[in-house]
């Protein structure tokens, strides 16, 4: 059942995104002045927004305390940022390639669950999902097949 988040439950992971769109903002900033950075600091700033944006959707995930399904996927996308974030890491290992096919694929694939609507999960309003059907206006229940 969703449950919305107390503000309490919100602050770390809003906070890591702040640290995360703050980081993008400067790999943004790299990319018209390059000359202002260290050298290395794009592979840094790249990986360091994708890192940090997995760890604060795990946060929230946690707080959020959703159905075991759903978390498996949760920390399948986290993954996912992670690979992804290693690619643009070490980006001359052997590995890089790897990582980021692995990466890709756990994004297709967690796309293709969302287009299948698995797992079946209550709508989140917090990411502005609402409920459709006979019960959206009447009731606080998520819509489900027994609803209709």
């Amino acid at each position: 059942m969703f449950n919305r988040l107390r503000r309490s439950q919100r602050f770390l992971p809003v906070i890591l995104g702040i640290i995360t769109l703050a980081a993008v903002i400067a790999l943004l900033a790299w990319d018209a002045a390059p000359g202002l950075f260290p050298a290395g600091s794009h592979d840094f700033l790249a990986a360091f927004s994708l890192g940090t944006i997995a760890v604060a959707y795990l946060v929230y995930q946690f707080a959020r305390r959703p159905a075991a399904l759903e978390f498996a996927k949760a920390i399948m996308l986290a993954a996912a940022f992670l690979l992804w974030a290693a690619n643009q890491f070490w980006p001359n290992r052997p590995q890089a390639t790897l990582f980021n096919d692995i990466a890709i694929a756990l994004f297709v694939l967690d796309v293709f669950l969302v287009i299948l609507g698995w797992p079946r999960t209550s709508p989140d309003s917090s990411f502005a999902e609402t409920c459709a059907g006979p019960c959206a206006g009447c009731c606080d229940e998520s819509c489900t097949e027994e609803h209709v």
